[in-house]
């Protein structure tokens, strides 16, 4: 495996689950946070995408909600972007082709800059209300 794929495959989840980490209210109610996604070859793709669907779906279900839809909107897509890379960690793992591992990769690296700006975005924001 490419040093690069290896690296994904470490890093991302660790900033995932620092991101998770934030205690926020939520408006699915006070449920645990979900178990973070692990991209294993010890499980068959289908169950992988599977949990990669329920972690996305209890990530979203406990979004941060406020009622600004600028910030609903973030909070909500964050965890549906996280779950693209999931998912794309999932097929990197059972495919050799090579044209899907570039675009699983492509999607790793655009899904996690989409998720950078959106995190970078509620703390600029929720610094301001913070100062009100």
């Amino acid at each position: 495996m490419r040093p690069a794929i290896i690296a994904c495959l470490v890093i991302l989840p660790l900033m995932a689950a620092g991101a998770q980490a934030q205690e926020h209210h939520h408006h699915g109610g006070a449920a645990a946070p979900p178990a973070p996604f692990i991209a294993s070859s010890a499980k068959p793709f289908s169950a992988l995408m599977d949990d990669a669907m329920a972690v996305m779906d209890a990530g979203m279900k406990q979004a941060p909600m406020n009622g600004i839809a600028q910030h609903d909107f973030v909070t909500m897509m964050m965890p549906h972007h996280q779950g693209a890379v999931d998912m794309a960690k999932a097929v990197l793992l059972h495919t050799q082709d090579p044209e899907i591992r570039n675009l699983a990769l492509g999607i790793i690296a655009e899904q996690q800059n989409e998720i950078n700006v959106m995190q970078a975005w509620l703390q600029r924001h929720s610094s301001k209300e913070n100062n009100k």
